[in-house]
Protein backbone atom coordinates (compact mmCIF):
# COMPACT_ATOMS: atom_id res chain seq x y z
CA UNK A 1 0.00 0.00 0.00
CA UNK A 2 1.41 3.34 -1.02
CA UNK A 3 1.42 6.55 0.93
CA UNK A 4 2.03 9.94 -0.64
CA UNK A 5 1.80 13.48 0.65
CA UNK A 6 0.40 15.84 -1.98
CA UNK A 7 -0.01 19.58 -2.30
CA UNK A 8 -2.16 19.88 0.83
CA UNK A 9 0.92 20.51 2.96
CA UNK A 10 2.03 23.25 0.55
CA UNK A 11 -1.07 25.35 1.22
CA UNK A 12 -0.90 29.15 1.21
CA UNK A 13 1.08 30.47 4.17
CA UNK A 14 -0.32 32.79 6.81
CA UNK A 15 0.82 34.43 10.01
CA UNK A 16 1.86 32.56 13.15
CA UNK A 17 -1.02 31.98 15.56
CA UNK A 18 -1.17 30.58 19.09
CA UNK A 19 -3.96 28.01 19.09
CA UNK A 20 -5.56 25.21 21.09
CA UNK A 21 -5.71 21.70 19.64
CA UNK A 22 -9.31 22.29 18.54
CA UNK A 23 -8.51 25.54 16.76
CA UNK A 24 -5.40 24.01 15.20
CA UNK A 25 -7.49 21.18 13.74
CA UNK A 26 -9.95 23.73 12.37
CA UNK A 27 -7.13 25.68 10.75
CA UNK A 28 -5.60 22.49 9.37
CA UNK A 29 -8.90 21.47 7.79
CA UNK A 30 -9.37 24.95 6.37
CA UNK A 31 -5.86 24.95 4.91
CA UNK A 32 -6.40 21.54 3.30
CA UNK A 33 -9.71 22.67 1.80
CA UNK A 34 -8.17 25.84 0.40
CA UNK A 35 -5.35 23.86 -1.20
CA UNK A 36 -7.50 21.16 -2.81
CA UNK A 37 -11.14 21.57 -3.86
CA UNK A 38 -11.52 17.77 -3.80
CA UNK A 39 -11.39 17.81 0.02
CA UNK A 40 -14.90 17.36 1.43
CA UNK A 41 -15.91 17.44 5.12
CA UNK A 42 -18.93 15.36 6.09
CA UNK A 43 -20.63 14.13 9.24
CA UNK A 44 -23.40 14.73 11.74
CA UNK A 45 -23.79 18.45 12.58
CA UNK A 46 -20.45 19.41 11.05
CA UNK A 47 -21.99 22.20 8.96
CA UNK A 48 -24.31 24.77 10.49
CA UNK A 49 -23.45 23.77 14.06
CA UNK A 50 -19.73 23.47 13.36
CA UNK A 51 -19.49 20.05 15.00
CA UNK A 52 -20.42 19.09 18.54
CA UNK A 53 -16.91 20.18 19.61
CA UNK A 54 -16.86 23.10 17.11
CA UNK A 55 -13.87 21.68 15.24
CA UNK A 56 -15.51 22.42 11.88
CA UNK A 57 -16.85 25.79 12.97
CA UNK A 58 -17.19 28.24 10.07
CA UNK A 59 -16.18 25.80 7.34
CA UNK A 60 -19.64 25.44 5.79
CA UNK A 61 -20.11 29.20 5.79
CA UNK A 62 -16.83 29.68 3.90
CA UNK A 63 -16.81 26.63 1.61
CA UNK A 64 -20.50 25.99 1.08
CA UNK A 65 -22.90 23.11 1.67
CA UNK A 66 -21.49 21.07 -1.23
CA UNK A 67 -18.12 20.74 0.49
CA UNK A 68 -19.22 20.66 4.15
CA UNK A 69 -22.11 18.23 4.35
CA UNK A 70 -24.48 17.71 7.28
CA UNK A 71 -25.31 14.01 7.00
CA UNK A 72 -28.08 11.86 8.47
CA UNK A 73 -27.41 10.07 11.78
CA UNK A 74 -26.06 6.99 10.02
CA UNK A 75 -22.37 6.21 10.44
CA UNK A 76 -22.48 3.31 7.98
CA UNK A 77 -24.00 5.64 5.40
CA UNK A 78 -21.40 8.33 6.09
CA UNK A 79 -18.49 5.92 5.64
CA UNK A 80 -20.04 4.14 2.66
CA UNK A 81 -20.70 7.42 0.85
CA UNK A 82 -17.16 8.57 1.58
CA UNK A 83 -15.78 5.37 0.04
CA UNK A 84 -17.62 6.12 -3.19
CA UNK A 85 -16.36 9.71 -3.17
CA UNK A 86 -12.76 8.59 -2.54
CA UNK A 87 -12.89 6.08 -5.39
CA UNK A 88 -14.10 8.88 -7.67
CA UNK A 89 -11.13 11.11 -6.85
CA UNK A 90 -12.34 13.13 -3.86
CA UNK A 91 -10.66 13.27 -0.46
CA UNK A 92 -13.51 13.00 2.06
CA UNK A 93 -12.97 13.76 5.74
CA UNK A 94 -15.62 12.04 7.86
CA UNK A 95 -16.31 13.09 11.43
CA UNK A 96 -17.57 10.48 13.88
CA UNK A 97 -19.30 12.59 16.51
CA UNK A 98 -18.14 10.42 19.44
CA UNK A 99 -15.89 7.35 19.32
CA UNK A 100 -18.64 5.08 20.66
CA UNK A 101 -20.73 5.85 17.57
CA UNK A 102 -18.15 4.43 15.17
CA UNK A 103 -19.35 0.85 15.49
CA UNK A 104 -22.35 1.14 13.14
CA UNK A 105 -19.73 1.99 10.52
CA UNK A 106 -17.30 -0.72 11.59
CA UNK A 107 -18.31 -3.11 8.81
CA UNK A 108 -17.73 -0.46 6.14
CA UNK A 109 -14.34 0.48 7.61
CA UNK A 110 -13.02 -3.07 8.01
CA UNK A 111 -14.65 -4.73 4.99
CA UNK A 112 -14.40 -1.93 2.41
CA UNK A 113 -12.18 0.98 3.44
CA UNK A 114 -9.30 -1.23 4.55
CA UNK A 115 -9.44 -3.73 1.69
CA UNK A 116 -10.31 -1.95 -1.59
CA UNK A 117 -6.72 -1.01 -2.46
CA UNK A 118 -5.47 -4.56 -1.84
CA UNK A 119 -8.49 -6.23 -3.42
CA UNK A 120 -7.97 -4.31 -6.67
CA UNK A 121 -4.20 -4.98 -6.74
CA UNK A 122 -3.51 -1.29 -6.26
CA UNK A 123 -5.75 -0.01 -9.04
CA UNK A 124 -8.19 1.68 -6.63
CA UNK A 125 -7.09 4.09 -3.90
CA UNK A 126 -9.22 5.16 -0.95
CA UNK A 127 -7.80 8.52 0.19
CA UNK A 128 -10.15 9.29 3.07
CA UNK A 129 -9.82 10.37 6.69
CA UNK A 130 -12.09 9.33 9.54
CA UNK A 131 -11.80 11.77 12.43
CA UNK A 132 -12.58 10.20 15.80
CA UNK A 133 -12.77 12.22 19.06
CA UNK A 134 -11.76 9.65 21.69
CA UNK A 135 -10.96 9.08 25.32
CA UNK A 136 -12.51 10.08 28.63
CA UNK A 137 -12.32 12.96 31.03
CA UNK A 138 -15.32 15.03 29.88
CA UNK A 139 -17.95 13.64 32.26
CA UNK A 140 -20.03 12.16 29.45
CA UNK A 141 -22.59 9.36 29.39
CA UNK A 142 -22.23 5.86 27.97
CA UNK A 143 -20.76 5.51 24.44
CA UNK A 144 -19.08 8.93 24.67
CA UNK A 145 -15.76 8.14 26.36
CA UNK A 146 -14.24 5.05 24.78
CA UNK A 147 -10.81 4.17 23.37
CA UNK A 148 -11.32 1.74 20.46
CA UNK A 149 -8.06 2.50 18.65
CA UNK A 150 -6.60 -1.00 19.16
CA UNK A 151 -9.47 -2.51 17.16
CA UNK A 152 -8.52 -0.50 14.08
CA UNK A 153 -4.75 -0.75 14.52
CA UNK A 154 -5.22 -4.52 14.20
CA UNK A 155 -6.74 -4.23 10.70
CA UNK A 156 -4.29 -4.37 7.76
CA UNK A 157 -4.96 -1.65 5.22
CA UNK A 158 -5.79 1.06 7.73
CA UNK A 159 -3.41 3.73 8.97
CA UNK A 160 -4.12 4.94 12.51
CA UNK A 161 -2.67 8.11 14.06
CA UNK A 162 -3.33 10.27 17.11
CA UNK A 163 -2.25 13.83 17.84
CA UNK A 164 -1.51 15.10 21.36
CA UNK A 165 -0.70 18.78 20.81
CA UNK A 166 -1.75 21.71 18.67
CA UNK A 167 1.26 21.74 16.34
CA UNK A 168 0.78 18.06 15.47
CA UNK A 169 -2.97 18.57 15.16
CA UNK A 170 -2.44 21.27 12.52
CA UNK A 171 0.09 19.37 10.44
CA UNK A 172 -1.06 15.78 10.92
CA UNK A 173 -4.64 16.41 9.78
CA UNK A 174 -3.32 17.92 6.54
CA UNK A 175 -0.90 15.04 6.01
CA UNK A 176 -3.61 12.49 6.71
CA UNK A 177 -5.89 14.16 4.14
CA UNK A 178 -3.04 14.18 1.60
CA UNK A 179 -2.29 10.49 2.13
CA UNK A 180 -3.48 8.06 -0.54
CA UNK A 181 -4.21 5.55 2.22
CA UNK A 182 -7.29 5.62 4.47
CA UNK A 183 -6.40 7.14 7.84
CA UNK A 184 -8.23 6.94 11.15
CA UNK A 185 -7.40 10.14 12.99
CA UNK A 186 -7.95 9.84 16.75
CA UNK A 187 -8.25 13.18 18.55
CA UNK A 188 -8.02 13.65 22.36
CA UNK A 189 -11.33 15.41 22.89
CA UNK A 190 -10.76 16.38 26.52
CA UNK A 191 -7.75 18.42 25.36
CA UNK A 192 -9.49 20.17 22.43
CA UNK A 193 -9.97 23.49 24.19
CA UNK A 194 -7.30 23.38 26.91
CA UNK A 195 -5.77 26.82 27.17
CA UNK A 196 -2.69 25.33 28.83
CA UNK A 197 -1.91 23.46 25.60
CA UNK A 198 -2.03 26.48 23.29
CA UNK A 199 0.97 26.47 20.96
CA UNK A 200 2.32 28.62 18.17
CA UNK A 201 1.35 27.34 14.72
CA UNK A 202 3.76 28.41 12.02
CA UNK A 203 2.31 27.56 8.57
CA UNK A 204 5.73 28.24 7.03
CA UNK A 205 7.43 25.52 9.10
CA UNK A 206 8.40 22.15 7.68
CA UNK A 207 6.42 19.32 9.34
CA UNK A 208 7.97 16.01 10.30
CA UNK A 209 6.70 12.77 8.74
CA UNK A 210 3.20 11.62 9.62
CA UNK A 211 3.93 8.01 10.50
CA UNK A 212 6.71 8.62 13.03
CA UNK A 213 6.94 8.75 16.81
CA UNK A 214 8.76 11.57 18.57
CA UNK A 215 10.85 12.07 21.71
CA UNK A 216 9.28 14.98 23.61
CA UNK A 217 11.54 14.93 26.65
CA UNK A 218 14.91 13.25 27.09
CA UNK A 219 15.83 11.29 30.20
CA UNK A 220 18.03 8.56 31.60
CA UNK A 221 16.13 6.83 34.43
CA UNK A 222 13.18 5.28 32.60
CA UNK A 223 11.15 5.66 29.41
CA UNK A 224 7.48 6.65 29.28
CA UNK A 225 5.58 5.92 26.06
CA UNK A 226 2.09 7.34 25.43
CA UNK A 227 -0.20 8.71 22.74
CA UNK A 228 -3.20 11.01 22.45
CA UNK A 229 -4.58 12.22 25.79
CA UNK A 230 -2.07 10.14 27.78
CA UNK A 231 0.89 12.16 26.52
CA UNK A 232 0.04 15.05 28.83
CA UNK A 233 -0.13 12.61 31.75
CA UNK A 234 3.31 11.27 30.84
CA UNK A 235 4.82 14.76 30.62
CA UNK A 236 3.27 15.75 33.96
CA UNK A 237 4.69 12.57 35.52
CA UNK A 238 8.15 13.32 34.14
CA UNK A 239 8.03 16.84 35.58
CA UNK A 240 6.93 15.50 38.99
CA UNK A 241 9.58 12.75 38.98
CA UNK A 242 12.30 15.30 38.29
CA UNK A 243 11.66 16.79 41.72
CA UNK A 244 12.63 13.40 43.19
CA UNK A 245 15.78 13.20 41.11
CA UNK A 246 14.46 10.88 38.40
CA UNK A 247 15.02 11.70 34.74
CA UNK A 248 12.20 10.26 32.62
CA UNK A 249 12.25 10.19 28.84
CA UNK A 250 8.83 10.77 27.21
CA UNK A 251 7.95 9.50 23.73
CA UNK A 252 4.76 10.38 21.88
CA UNK A 253 3.91 7.49 19.55
CA UNK A 254 1.77 9.66 17.20
CA UNK A 255 1.34 6.72 14.82
CA UNK A 256 -0.46 3.62 16.10
CA UNK A 257 -0.46 1.71 12.84
CA UNK A 258 2.17 1.42 11.59
CA UNK A 259 3.91 1.62 14.96
CA UNK A 260 7.23 3.47 14.82
CA UNK A 261 9.11 1.86 17.69
CA UNK A 262 12.66 2.67 16.63
CA UNK A 263 12.91 5.66 19.01
CA UNK A 264 11.38 3.52 21.78
CA UNK A 265 13.98 0.77 21.29
CA UNK A 266 16.80 3.32 21.31
CA UNK A 267 15.45 4.90 24.49
CA UNK A 268 14.96 1.62 26.36
CA UNK A 269 18.48 0.49 25.47
CA UNK A 270 19.70 3.59 27.33
CA UNK A 271 17.29 3.71 30.27
CA UNK A 272 16.67 -0.02 30.80
CA UNK A 273 13.07 0.58 31.88
CA UNK A 274 9.75 1.20 30.13
CA UNK A 275 6.28 2.25 31.26
CA UNK A 276 3.54 2.48 28.62
CA UNK A 277 0.42 4.59 29.20
CA UNK A 278 -2.99 4.42 27.51
CA UNK A 279 -6.64 5.00 28.43
CA UNK A 280 -7.67 1.86 26.54
CA UNK A 281 -8.20 -1.45 28.42
CA UNK A 282 -4.97 -3.45 28.76
CA UNK A 283 -6.15 -6.77 27.30
CA UNK A 284 -4.93 -7.31 23.70
CA UNK A 285 -4.08 -3.63 23.33
CA UNK A 286 -1.43 -1.41 21.78
CA UNK A 287 0.38 -1.43 25.11
CA UNK A 288 0.52 -5.23 24.86
CA UNK A 289 2.11 -5.00 21.41
CA UNK A 290 4.62 -2.40 22.56
CA UNK A 291 5.61 -4.52 25.56
CA UNK A 292 6.10 -7.59 23.38
CA UNK A 293 8.14 -5.81 20.73
CA UNK A 294 10.38 -4.11 23.31
CA UNK A 295 10.96 -7.45 25.07
CA UNK A 296 11.99 -9.00 21.73
CA UNK A 297 14.29 -6.18 20.65
CA UNK A 298 15.69 -4.95 23.97
CA UNK A 299 15.74 -8.06 26.16
CA UNK A 300 19.37 -7.71 27.25
CA UNK A 301 18.96 -4.01 28.01
CA UNK A 302 15.92 -4.30 30.26
CA UNK A 303 16.54 -3.85 33.99
CA UNK A 304 12.87 -4.48 34.87
CA UNK A 305 9.74 -5.85 33.18
CA UNK A 306 7.81 -3.52 30.92
CA UNK A 307 4.96 -2.08 32.98
CA UNK A 308 1.62 -0.81 31.67
CA UNK A 309 -0.69 1.87 33.06
CA UNK A 310 -4.04 1.64 31.30
CA UNK A 311 -7.78 1.78 31.63
CA UNK A 312 -9.31 -1.28 33.23
CA UNK A 313 -10.80 -4.28 31.43
CA UNK A 314 -14.36 -3.14 31.99
CA UNK A 315 -16.79 -1.02 30.00
CA UNK A 316 -16.13 2.67 30.55
CA UNK A 317 -17.68 3.62 33.90
CA UNK A 318 -20.23 6.34 34.77
CA UNK A 319 -18.80 9.83 34.82
CA UNK A 320 -18.52 10.00 38.61
CA UNK A 321 -16.11 7.04 38.54
CA UNK A 322 -13.97 7.97 35.54
CA UNK A 323 -11.23 9.54 37.65
CA UNK A 324 -10.64 6.10 39.15
CA UNK A 325 -10.58 4.50 35.70
CA UNK A 326 -8.26 6.81 33.78
CA UNK A 327 -4.46 6.62 34.10
CA UNK A 328 -3.34 9.58 36.15
CA UNK A 329 -0.19 11.09 37.61
CA UNK A 330 -0.20 8.89 40.73
CA UNK A 331 -0.66 5.64 38.83
CA UNK A 332 2.15 6.48 36.42
CA UNK A 333 4.54 7.50 39.20
CA UNK A 334 3.67 4.32 41.09
CA UNK A 335 4.61 2.28 38.01
CA UNK A 336 7.90 4.15 37.74
CA UNK A 337 8.64 3.43 41.42
CA UNK A 338 7.87 -0.26 40.93
CA UNK A 339 10.13 -0.38 37.89
CA UNK A 340 13.00 1.29 39.74
CA UNK A 341 12.57 -1.04 42.73
CA UNK A 342 12.84 -4.20 40.63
Amino acid sequence: MTTSVKSTVDAPKSEIQKLTIGKALNLGLRTAMEADDKVIVMGEDVGKLGGVFRITDGLQKDFGEQRVLDTPLAESGIIGTAVGLAVRGFRPVCEIQFEGFIFPGFDQIVSQVAKLHYRTQGRVKVPMVIRVPFGGGIGAVEHHSESPESLFAHVPGLKVVSCSNAVDAYWMIQQAIASDDPVLFFEPKRLYHSGALRAEIDPAATPGPLFASRVLRTGTTATLVAYGPSVKVALDAAAAAEEDGHSLEVIDLRTLSPLDLGPVFDSVRRTGRLVTISEAPSESSLTSEIATRVQQECFYSLEAPVLRVTGFDTPYPPAKLEEHYLPDLDRVLDAVDRSLAW
